[in-house]
């Protein structure tokens, strides 16, 4: 089951596919943008570098992007290698992070009805300095950020 907007949001302990340990606990004190992104090796590279295009804007309002991907840590390291990226990848493999949230086996959506044949879509979540969960979108894409990037602008503005 997903956890609600409002409620603490799960603790996890993965390592990157570059060798960082990143739990909930050593993230605390910044937002976080957690990237649930289907496999298949990740998001192609345009996705990808659209990510890492944010990472500066995340930064300056003291947030972090982590994708989570059931790929292996050798496919992350891959994406990571030839789109040039530098967010923490997560491969959750055995889905552990992905079940965590709810996210699960990555929900599967048919392309159209031209035997493109079907498409997989992740999702994101925002988790507040305290580890409250405080927005979930049901997708993972780049279009999405500036979404998730005036979340937290309007949710650190003093009321």
């Amino acid at each position: 089951m997903a956890p609600r907007v409002g409620q603490p949001a799960p603790p996890f302990e993965a390592r990157s596919d570059d060798g960082r340990a990143l739990s909930l606990g050593t993230l605390r004190g910044q937002w976080i943008a957690l990237v649930f992104w289907p496999g298949a090796q990740g998001p192609a590279c345009p996705e990808a570098q659209a990510f890492e295009r944010a990472c500066p804007e995340f930064g300056a309002l003291g947030a972090v992007l982590v994708a989570v991907s059931r790929d292996t840590e050798a496919h992350l390291a891959q994406l990571r290698d030839r789109c040039g990226l530098g967010y923490p990848l997560l491969p959750d493999s055995a889905q552990v992070v992905a079940r965590a949230y709810g996210v699960g086996g990555f929900r599967l959506w048919p392309e159209r009805w031209l035997g493109l044949g079907r498409r997989e879509t992740g999702q994101t979540f925002l988790i507040d300095p305290q580890g409250r969960l405080t927005a979930h979108w049901p997708r993972a894409d780049a279009a999405g950020l500036p979404e998730v990037l005036a979340q937290i602008r309007q949710r650190q503005t003093p009321a």
